[in-house]
């Protein structure tokens, strides 16, 4: 068991979450293996961000128990979590829209203490070289798929060891949708560990190596993006789609 909890990025063991008395998240257990991308897909209300929020602290869990690389996280303040490694893109992007698209990234630089500053804001603008030429615009100002670049340099520029992302497709357009996947492709072949919620079923088996399927709060379905690329019959039971 111990030298499992070495390979894991993220370990979930039996979490229950509730907003005030309603009862979302249902002994929710699963891992995320190091250097991989693992997908929680699910209908409309399944409780994935739910889920993100509970990983981040935004909503401690009631029961269970959350580690991050091994280490145990579940009573940790969201800054706390944000220091161990973890980063975050919101759903509905959340950047600053009074502040520049530099301003936006620099106010969440941070390094941690166990590694090298691999993100810098340079290497956040060679990432997405529309940044660079827009860097002195207002956040509230870009595009969609602007404001979604700027929402992921953002979160790299904690250069977490650890990146959770919900629906960064989310209203983009088909272009933009394909730069978000090759983008998020080659944080993974830089050996990012992602946990990745997406209603595109189809960016997310194309990014994912894993898959977690969860239905009212309870985990449904565990197994590789392969065996559910493969299976109609999976897609369709619990997604509703082919």
């Amino acid at each position: 068991m111990e030298a499992e909890a070495t390979t894991q990025a993220l370990a979930l063991s039996e979490v229950d979450a509730l907003y005030g008395d309603s009862h979302v998240l249902h002994g929710v257990s699963f891992a995320l293996q190091k250097g991989r991308v693992l997908a929680l897909l699910g209908r409309n209300g399944a409780g994935k961000t739910t889920c993100m929020s509970t990983i981040v602290g935004f909503l401690p869990p009631r029961r269970g128990e959350i580690r991050l690389f091994g280490e145990a996280v579940t009573s940790l303040a969201p800054e706390a979590i944000a220091r161990k490694g973890v980063g975050f893109v919101p759903q509905g992007r959340r950047i600053f829209p009074t502040l520049t698209v530099r301003e936006n990234l620099l106010v969440a630089r941070k390094s941690r203490d166990d590694t090298a500053s691999a993100w810098t804001i340079d290497a956040v603008f060679e990432l997405f070289p529309r940044l660079r030429e827009r860097q002195s615009q207002w956040g509230g100002s870009l595009s969609g798929g602007e404001q979604q670049m700027l929402a992921i340099g953002r979160a790299l520029m904690g250069n977490p060891r650890l990146l959770l992302m919900d629906e960064p497709s989310e209203g983009l357009a088909p272009m933009i949708v394909a730069e978000v996947g090759r983008t998020i492709a080659r944080l993974k072949e830089q050996g990012l560990s992602i946990l990745l919620v997406e209603q595109n079923v189809k960016l997310a088996l194309d990014l994912a190596d894993d898959v977690v399927m969860l239905n009212t709060g309870r985990v449904v379905f565990t197994g590789s993006s392969r065996s559910v690329s493969e299976s109609d019959a999976v897609l369709m039971q619990h997604l509703g789609v082919f």
